[in-house]
């Protein structure tokens, strides 16, 4: 596959498509996300396939891409993830924004070179980056990768060995300047399902046997992104990517792509043949990974097409990290998690307002389905619902 956008699927209806400038209502842009995003309906995929057609998975929390996978993918098991991370062909590493993703090996190797300058200015907009001001960052690279090629270790561990060599530098600093430089991967048991263990990194080149693309494509990424969170304007990709300069892409890409607008007239792009639904296309409840937003939530700059602004406000925590989410007709509505004790699993859903019982019932049904894949063990199972923040 590489970098080429996939072909659309042969079920999805293409509303409106091949008419420039047509207006785009949040309806428009949310069904057209969930069809792209596989939460209409669940697919007849592989891990493996679902994985590059999403452009990785956002993995800060090891286990989120196995619920994002579970709520996408028929008849997903835990084990088909765990088996890709074992045999090396999906891995975790950091990626779009600098934040951990879960992508395929030919992806890292595709992906990875194009976003080196977010990693850089990451690095150079922290005290990590402050920390190793002056130093030969070239020696301090190859040393620094060296170390990790030897055997995989942990950032403390790599910094303490650092230190070594440059006693008068924090080794956290030193650890970190790897870590945002260099191409590295998080491998196993880290990510893997029912395991544990801390973040442990080696390079890409390590832990795959094959060196990055030499020549990677931003175009073909900007298409890829498009065939899986279009249509999209320009501040859209870039949120997603954490790159700048896009416009520049779209300049070249522009005879290739369908251009429309969003009902605040801002001028949005996408492929000519992919799917955009009638915005009246039922969508199922569904849940988003656990602990983290998905990358529906986090690939736009505007992401009305998902939340709605109120509802966005009862969700924002001091730390920037969200909880796990629930979709009712397309858009986020409340939170959840599960509680477990000996002998019961309970799945705790917390409305951010009142659901109608249609909605509700739905919802518990798709919630005893959740708690039978997370708590297969558990004696006993529960669906319970909070009042209405």
């Amino acid at each position: 596959m590489g970098l080429e956008a996939p072909t659309p699927p042969d079920a999805a209806t293409a509303h409106g498509g091949g008419r420039s400038g047509r207006v785009l209502s949040q309806r428009d842009l949310n069904r057209a996300l969930l069809e792209r995003q596989m939460l209409l309906r669940r697919w007849k995929l592989s891990a493996h396939e679902a994985i590059e057609r999403l452009v990785g998975m956002q993995a800060q929390v090891p286990n989120d891409p196995y619920f994002g996978l579970w709520t996408r993918l028929e008849g997903f098991h835990p084990d088909q993830l765990v088996q890709l991370i074992n045999d090396r062909r999906a891995l975790r590493m950091p990626l779009m924004r600098a934040t951990i993703h879960l992508v395929t090996a030919r992806d890292c190797l595709a992906l990875r070179p194009l976003v080196q300058s977010v990693q850089e200015r990451t690095l150079n907009n922290t005290a990590f980056g402050r920390g190793t001001v002056g130093m030969d960052t070239e020696a301090l690279l190859a040393a620094g990768q060296a170390l990790l090629e030897e055997k995989p270790r942990t950032l403390t561990e790599l910094g303490k060995l650092l230190n070594t060599r440059w006693p008068d530098r924090d080794p956290v600093n030193l650890a970190r300047a790897i870590h945002y430089r260099a191409a590295l991967v998080q491998v196993p048991p880290r990510g893997v399902w029912g395991a544990s263990g801390q973040a442990t990194w080696t390079t890409v080149e390590a832990w795959l046997g094959r060196p990055l693309d030499a020549d990677p494509s931003l175009d073909q990424m900007v298409m890829r992104y498009l065939a899986a969170f279009g249509p999209a304007t320009v501040r859209d990709m870039q949120t997603w990517s954490g790159l700048t300069g896009l416009r520049d892409v779209i300049k070249r890409i522009r005879p290739r792509l369908l251009t429309l607008r969003n009902e605040r007239g801002r001028e949005m792009f996408d492929l000519p043949e992919a799917p955009r639904p009638d915005p009246d296309t039922p969508a199922p409840p569904r849940f988003l990974p656990e602990y983290e937003y998905d990358n529906v939530f986090l690939s736009h700059a505007d992401r009305t097409r998902i939340i709605a602004d109120h509802h966005r406000t009862l969700l924002t925590t001091k730390n920037g990290v969200g909880p796990s989410t629930f979709l009712i007709d397309g858009f986020i509505r409340g939170t959840w998690k599960i509680n477990w004790n000996r002998t019961t699993a309970t799945l705790l859903i917390n409305p951010l307002d009142p659901l109608p019982n249609p909605d509700r019932s739905a919802l518990a049904e798709e919630g005893a389905q959740l708690l039978k894949f997370a708590a297969p063990d558990a004696q006993a199972h529960e669906v319970q619902f909070s009042a209405p923040v």
